[in-house]
């Protein structure tokens, strides 16, 4: 699933680049500065094509990650490019060790091959620290720059914190020695403790690395969450965790009609079935969307959503869950020999875990 707003600029080795519209508002503030600093139109062209080569550079480092993700069999959706960087939507991180070892380094090593490949065509002078000035780029100082921002992209993509590479490469490491989940409880700690050095930095010295320090504790606490999550659910099926009493809509029932059942029950998610079987689901967030656009008498099939997730009763319940989390489906049918036997929810799993937690601190 491709970022809302975002432009298609094709495939490259058959995944698809997209570009978010606010990478616009990146390029105009640069031309912004640049004309506020009475720079002449030339030195505005470099520097734009300068942030154009970059993120090439960037978009390189994420295939890196794909092709190499691509080796054991996980696809890449697609690849995104934002103002903050680039975002590679794999549908799984690789669970071997040594899978998420050369996944990980993929993308540092495409920055320093690039880097590498460039060392030859930079002139260096006397003055290299003046030639570093992302300012008032130039055809004399062009390369040099962006050899350099390559190896600052390498090396601050390692930092040993999730969700940076380096972060999944100490996963890795730890890995070989301790279970995933507790391996990921370390690197997710020394992660978080970094980034509260970050923080305390920033106050000092950079505002920007107190934001830096917050991403990178925020990202650090998600993926032992969900690390912790599938350990818990490990050895259990969908039949452990399902909701056997089915909350179901016709495709011809009216999304008015699906508001009310919405507003009379705690169900959030809903299974559309005719006399075929299951043909699609709808969640609230879908409901409420058709109700904004004054769809109140259209029917449910114009709302629902027809991509579902099919799982059978002795489905792994993490494999599921897991799926259910990177493809975005709040709910999918269950199946016992061609039958509809229940469903599965996000929020029914949610409730599962607090409930194993529990049970495993008696």
């Amino acid at each position: 699933m491709k970022m809302k707003y975002s432009i298609s600029l094709g495939r490259v080795a058959g995944i698809q680049i997209f570009v978010h519209w606010t990478f616009l508002i990146l390029i105009a503030w640069i031309v912004y500065i640049n004309l506020k600093q009475g720079m002449g139109t030339i030195d505005i062209l470099w520097s734009v094509l300068f942030i154009l080569t970059l993120f090439a550079c960037v978009t390189a480092h994420e295939l890196g990650h794909a092709l190499a993700a691509k080796r054991y069999n996980i696809k890449t959706k697609n690849i995104t490019l934002l103002p903050i960087g680039g975002l590679a939507q794999l549908e799984s991180i690789p669970e071997k060790p040594k899978e998420e070892l050369v996944v990980a380094l993929a993308g540092p090593l495409v920055n320093v091959v690039i880097a590498t490949f460039l060392f030859p065509l930079v002139k260096l002078s006397p003055n290299v620290i003046e030639e570093i000035d992302l300012s008032r780029l130039s055809h004399y100082n062009f390369l040099f720059s962006l050899m350099v921002v390559n190896i600052w992209l390498a090396v601050f993509n390692m930092i040993p914190a999730f969700p940076m590479d380096g972060g999944r490469v100490l996963r890795a490491l730890l890995s070989f020695k301790f279970e995933r989940n507790l391996a990921t409880r370390i690197a997710a700690s020394i992660g978080q403790l970094l980034a509260v050095g970050f923080v305390l930095i920033g106050f000092f010295i950079n505002p920007f690395l107190v934001f830096i320090g917050i991403f990178i504790f925020l990202g650090a606490q998600a993926e032992a969450q969900f690390a912790e999550a599938k350990s818990l659910l490990k050895g259990y099926t969908v039949a452990d965790a399902m909701m056997c009493d089915i909350p179901l809509l016709k495709p011809t029932d009216t999304i008015e009609h699906g508001s009310d059942r919405l507003l009379a029950s705690q169900n959030r998610n809903f299974i559309v079935a005719d006399e075929s079987g299951v043909v699609g689901t709808l969640n609230r967030d879908e409901i409420i969307k058709a109700l904004r656009e004054g769809k109140f008498t259209s029917p449910v099939s114009d709302a629902m959503n027809r991509d579902f997730l099919l799982l059978e009763l002795q489905s792994s319940l993490e494999e599921a869950w897991t799926t259910m989390q990177t493809t975005r489906k709040t709910a999918a049918p269950i199946f016992s020999d061609g039958k509809l036997v229940g469903m599965l929810d996000t929020e029914n799993v949610a409730e599962f875990l607090m409930i194993s937690e529990a049970r495993n601190k008696e």
